[in-house]
């Protein structure tokens, strides 16, 4: 929320984080930058990006489960 994207994330029965965000161009590569870095005690071994279409369809960013 902080950089400006909206979009969600949600944790996945095999340990894997997904996310979709949306925003400008600079606050959507520092969300992939922290999403590099993670959270304290996380171990991120890859991030994968898949551009697709913006839809403005989030209003803020939230966590799902």
């Amino acid at each position: 929320m902080e950089l400006g994207v909206t979009g969600w994330v949600r944790n996945l029965p095999d340990g894997r984080v997904e996310t979709m965000a949306e925003g400008e161009d600079n606050a959507i590569k520092a969300f992939i930058k922290a999403l590099w870095q993670g959270p304290p005690m996380a171990q991120v071994t890859d991030v994968r990006v898949n551009e697709e279409t913006v839809t403005r369809e989030f209003e803020g960013f939230e966590i799902r489960y």
